[in-house]
């Protein structure tokens, strides 16, 4: 993706790697049934996170793993003594590794169940999907900061980087308050409106909003679809700069009290 920097741009170019990863996984897995069950369908390439780690199709080519497709085969019905049924059937095992689904950017933030001015619930101010500002803040919530929150880089990052470079800037605002005796910091109303436009302006020239993926919130049932990071057109590098100009014109954006 980071080679190819219009493969989520570019239908025509997706489809040439879509192409190449699926001849790949063809020729790797050696039963054409499990290989097709194994081909990425129905999105673009690289709209949802990919397997890439080594040997990971190799694996399906050994007697003692089974392939079970939830969509074909018939989904988790329950939990037995032995294993796991699904479609009617019973499954033997002896460990069971579980990858549950998780309410990504918004839902830890949702739990806390905090409330803002007059008396508002996050909950109620993301009942369409999150609306920040810069990733940083939220109008309606002063002092509250959200490090590599929603329409944040994030998990489009090297997120630990990401986190370092929030509190870093978190900081100095934070310091820079105490020099000039204010107590409180708040995003605008109009700040935040302009960057969710942007977010979702940048996200809308990709192909990444034709996966229903948990990117988009597809993965919760029920969750209002919305593109959770921010994509800046010139990479992490732009998203710091535009974080560290706003701080350089006096934390343009917010107001203090």
């Amino acid at each position: 993706m980071a080679n190819y920097q219009d493969m989520l741009l570019n239908e025509e170019a997706n489809e040439l790697v879509s192409d190449y990863v699926r001849r790949k996984i063809r020729q790797t897995v050696k039963d054409p049934a499990v290989a097709e069950r194994l081909v990425p369908k129905g999105y673009p390439y690289g709209t949802k996170r990919t397997p890439l780690d080594s040997n990971y199709y190799e694996t399906f080519n050994k007697d003692s793993v089974l392939l079970v497709d939830a969509n074909t085969d018939g989904a988790i019905e329950e939990i037995t003594e032995k294993g796991i049924r699904a479609g009617g059937r019973e499954y033997e095992f002896d460990i069971i590794v579980l990858g549950t689904g998780f309410d990504a950017f918004t839902g830890s933030l949702k739990a806390l169940n905090l409330k803002g001015r007059g008396d508002l619930n996050l909950d109620q101010a993301w009942a369409d999907g999150p609306r920040t500002y810069l990733g940083l803040s939220i109008a309606g919530f002063p002092n509250f900061f959200t490090i590599t929150g929603p329409q944040s880089p994030s998990v489009l990052s090297n997120i630990p980087v990401s986190i370092e470079q929030h509190v870093e800037w978190i900081t100095d605002c934070i310091d820079q308050m105490h020099k000039t005796g204010k107590t409180t910091i708040e995003a605008t109303q109009q700040a935040q409106d302009q960057w969710v436009t942007h977010v979702n302006e940048i996200v809308g020239g990709t192909l990444l909003p034709r996966a229903n993926s948990w990117w988009m919130s597809a993965n919760i049932a029920g969750k209002p679809r919305a593109f959770l990071p921010y994509l800046d057109p010139e990479g992490v590098g732009g998203y710091r700069k535009k974080c560290d100009e706003i701080a350089a014109n006096g934390y343009q954006g917010f107001v203090f009290a």
